[in-house]
């Protein structure tokens, strides 16, 4: 370990001020995660009952581990790989875990960047390009796909990714798709091709514009029909999942997800603050501020879900007051949204054959609110398009989703290249803009695979997967090595020196036993469950009727299950095998019909057997 003063005399790149390296921090967690995996989580677990256990999981779990990167990073003034090799060569591992998980995660965080570009460039039109059918080739009807599904169903998986049937078809690459990762990672490259002194302006934007976004959107949303009710949906908690440990884990999972722990870029941010900054006083800053963005975003969302649930009931029941006016010829003005239920109830009473054998649908409102937020490329733009000025939401919408993901992206670049100089990759006389430069022409090459018509099915196992079991292993064994082999004693004298204070009852007992503890069942749980359940991903696929591998019995099944458009779960070829790229072993698995209902939109989906 060098002595106080080498360390102190490492020269490093310095921040301008503290500000803009809080902002850099708040950018790199507070992501596209916080927005839209938080909420859903919340609606997953009875809304506000899953904020008890995320808030004690960030408390316990996410400030420790959060502290630890700062301070280690600051002391050492070194990157996620240098940092654990100073500490001990053996631990080398854990620095190039963290580098890779950054690289994979980046790979497909900027595909989400270019799909978000190609939503912003078409926001510029009136009407939105996904509020109505296109016509066919002869224009004397709609597509027949596109009714099929929906407008905003269509244009994600057909106009902007043209999504083919199956993850063992690439169907080729769809050429929108590859030109918006080009600007993707042309701005990424600009932004970051001198480390901080570049990115750390660009987070004054990047950082600072979507909290005022969604503060436009929060004030927009509560003066529309139904806000209150999603709100009220959201904190309104079901007691009964504070029992079960699904909850705690996706708690566990999100409180690491959220602060962006184990990725690389916290400690190499930390390495470029002086000696002497107050990385405790930090830590908790960030986790209140992270904390408390993800709430604040989950109350904008949902007071646009409680809109669009609302425009949904109200049409379905207006749907069914048409339905029965004209079955039995009444006055248009005897049946009310007002008086629905009682008129309903009252011919079903008189005539209940006759109603019976209408299509009247079931219109429930607490069904429609608990439809999760789902992609952001399809509920979100489906609300915006009810909205009045629908397209100047859209753009502050998608301008709002670019800078989040810049922002967590600049850190995944800082925990790709900073390990890439300590290891000593590529000459040192290579500057800062090459290594910059050619992380992202390989970034951009490696994900013309995701530009391939099946490029959702390849960033759905990306998402699933590289930010999961690969997180949680390296976060525990960054515990370990800290406070076992660099030893606790030596980090509370290293904070003592830098802070000038020895830290509290609290992060040492959070440190030495519940951290780790929390953070092992929470592994060892996810791990068990997985290993329990199936591998399945959500397929388009509108031809599905016309497969010749289903029988009558099947294709039955399937117009009971489907909503839209026909889908089917494809088999896999034989040849074909599935690896999960989170450390478990490459399984071959044979495919096998099942049926079952996706968690978004109720969808089928694939699944491997």
């Amino acid at each position: 370990r060098p002595a106080n003063s080498e360390v102190a005399s490492v020269q490093r790149p310095q921040w301008d001020n503290k500000a803009q390296y809080i902002l850099t921090c708040v950018g790199f967690c507070i992501g596209l995660g916080n927005v839209w995996r938080f909420p859903y989580l919340c609606q997953s677990h009875g809304g506000g009952a899953f904020m008890i256990p995320y808030l004690i999981l960030l408390l316990l779990e996410g400030m420790p581990l959060l502290l630890l990167e700062f301070a280690i990073g600051q002391r050492l003034r070194k990157g996620s790989v240098g940092v654990w090799r100073a500490i001990s060569p053996y631990l080398t591992g854990i620095g190039v875990g963290s580098m890779l998980v950054s690289f994979f995660v980046g790979l497909y965080y900027n595909t989400l960047i270019a799909w978000i570009l190609w939503y912003l460039l078409n926001s510029f039109q009136d009407p939105l390009p996904w509020t109505q059918c296109p016509f066919n080739e002869n224009k004397t009807e709609f597509v027949p796909e596109c009714q099929q599904s929906s407008t905003v169903d269509y244009f994600f998986y057909r106009v902007t990714l043209n999504s083919s049937a199956s993850i063992a078809d690439s169907g080729g690459i769809h050429w929108p798709i590859v030109v918006c990762l080009l600007a993707a990672w042309t701005v990424v490259a600009i932004c970051c091709i001198r480390g901080i002194s570049t990115s750390g302006k660009a987070v004054y934007i990047t950082a600072i514009l979507p909290y005022i976004v969604l503060a436009i959107f929060l004030i927009r949303g509560l003066t529309l029909k139904g806000a209150l009710s999603g709100i009220e949906f959201l904190f309104t908690p079901d007691v009964n999942e504070l029992v079960k440990p699904t909850t705690w884990l996706d708690a566990g999972a999100q409180v690491f997800y959220a602060f962006g722990l184990a990725w690389g870029g916290l400690i190499s941010f930390s390495s470029y603050n002086p000696v002497h900054n107050n990385c405790v006083q930090d830590a908790v800053i960030l986790s209140v501020v992270t904390g408390l963005t993800s709430i604040y975003a989950a109350m904008v969302t949902y007071s646009i879900i409680g809109f669009r649930a609302t425009e949904k009931y109200d049409f379905c029941i207006s749907e069914n007051i048409l339905t029965l006016l004209n079955t039995f010829d009444l006055p248009e003005s005897s049946i009310t949204t007002n008086n629905y239920d009682a008129a309903l109830k009252r011919l079903n009473s008189s005539n209940p054959d006759i109603v019976l054998g209408l299509d009247i649908h079931t219109c429930d409102m607490q069904k429609l609110l608990s439809e999760g937020t789902g992609l952001a490329f399809i509920v979100f733009t489906e609300a915006i398009t009810k909205m009045p000025g629908s397209p100047i939401w859209s753009v502050l919408f998608f301008i709002m989703l670019l800078c989040l993901g810049l922002s967590t992206l600049f850190g995944n670049i800082e925990g790709v290249v900073v390990p890439l100089k300590d290891l000593h990759v590529f000459p040192k006389k290579w500057p800062h803009e090459a290594l910059t430069g050619l992380t992202c022409i390989v970034s951009f090459i490696i994900c013309l695979l995701f530009a391939q018509q099946s490029g959702l099915y390849w960033v759905t196992f990306f998402d699933n997967f590289a930010g999961s079991v690969p997180l949680l292993t390296i976060g525990l064994f960054e515990m370990i090595a800290v406070v076992y082999i660099y030893g606790i004693d030596r980090f509370n004298k290293d904070i003592e020196f830098m802070v000038g204070r020895k830290p509290c009852i609290f992060w040492q007992i959070t440190w030495r036993l519940i951290s780790p503890l929390i953070v092992l069942f929470i592994l060892v749980f996810y791990l068990v469950t997985q290993v329990q359940q199936t591998l399945t991903y959500l397929v388009w696929d509108p031809d599905s009727v016309s497969s010749s591998c289903l029988d009558a019995l099947t294709l039955e099944k399937m117009q009971l299950i489907n909503e839209n458009p026909l889908i089917i779960q494809v088999c896999v070829p034989g040849g074909v095998s599935s690896s999960v790229i989170c450390g478990v072993p490459l399984m071959d698995q044979r495919c096998d019909f099942s049926f079952g209902r996706s968690p978004q939109r109720g969808r089928p989906h694939v699944r491997f057997m």
